[in-house]
């Protein structure tokens, strides 16, 4: 798996960054409508389990080679259960609880936490040019989080659960950065799916072992578009980029995806950004600029 710490987005990867911000994007209200009537531990192992089964039946069509060598396991377990079993858990029931666009907002201050400990824990440098480009990023975040301490006393479990989910993902990208695997980006994506999903399939035994309400046509298709999109496909997006740039730039790339989802969030769920909002929209995509555009010679 590539560990590169390239300091500007390639322009190889600019499609597979435009894949993933439309999918992560509007993932945030297919969670929504998805989660009003299933339980979080019912449809994280749908979509775990469903995407990973995709990921292994591509590979295996493909003739790719699945075996992770035995000294990788411990690091492969760990990664899987930061980056994917808590991740998971924390965000089902934090965006159960909050606006799908809020969720995505709170659940994108990744970089507060990231980089600086990318800084300390990776010797990661830091020029002006990402320097501009997070002021900007975190100004578009405070902005968001000025209006959430007002937001915070009706709803503190679900913003803070959210929060959370922030912090285990920028503690996963650093350890993914710090101890890298040796298989492709596709065998480890698919690899910790299956795996960070174990603890998630057991305590969906235990929780949800009565008989589920009916479930509607249109959760079932939010639970379709987790599997093959959400998953399958933009799981193996981001540890493509992850493992391809240095942690500042792959953490501001990622800014615009709760961009995406609060215009989501409005069109399909009704939900009415502030003036806030619409302010830190330009800021973040005036961060993505700094990553994304040539630098000049």
């Amino acid at each position: 798996m590539s560990d590169a710490g390239q300091e500007q987005l390639p322009r190889r990867l600019w499609w597979i960054l435009a894949g993933l911000t439309l999918a992560w994007g509007v993932n945030w209200t297919a969670l929504k409508v998805a989660l009003a009537e299933i339980s979080p531990w019912a449809f994280r192992s749908l979509c775990l389990g469903g995407g990973a089964a995709v990921l292994f039946g591509v590979l295996r069509a493909g003739r790719m080679r699945l075996a992770v060598p035995r000294a990788e396991w411990p690091r492969l377990a760990l990664l899987a259960l930061v980056n994917i079993t808590s991740w998971n858990i924390l965000i089902a029931y934090g965006v159960s609880m909050i606006p799908s666009g809020r969720a995505a907002i709170i659940a994108y201050t990744m970089p507060v936490w990231a980089v600086p400990l990318s800084v300390w824990l990776l010797g990661e440098r830091m020029d002006a040019r990402k320097l501009f480009g997070l002021a900007l990023g975190l100004g578009g975040l405070v902005l968001l989080l000025v209006e959430e301490v007002a937001n915070l006393k009706a709803a503190p479990v679900g913003t803070l659960l959210v929060l959370g989910a922030a912090c285990t993902w920028a503690i996963g990208t650093i350890l993914q950065k710090k101890f890298p695997l040796s298989v492709p980006a596709s065998v480890y994506t698919a690899w910790i799916m299956l795996i960070g999903g174990v603890p998630i399939y057991v305590g969906a035994l235990f929780t949800d072992l009565g008989s589920h309400p009916r479930v509607s046509t249109e959760a079932w298709l939010s639970v379709a578009y987790n599997v093959f999109i959400a998953f399958a496909w933009a799981h193996w997006a981001w540890i493509k980029i992850a493992t391809s740039v240095s942690v500042t730039v792959f953490s501001l790339s990622m800014l615009v995806i709760p961009v995406v989802g609060v215009i989501s969030g409005m069109l399909v769920l009704g939900e009415r950004p502030s003036w806030q909002e619409y302010g830190a929209m330009l800021l973040i995509l005036g961060a993505l600029g700094t990553v994304v555009v040539p630098r000049r010679a």
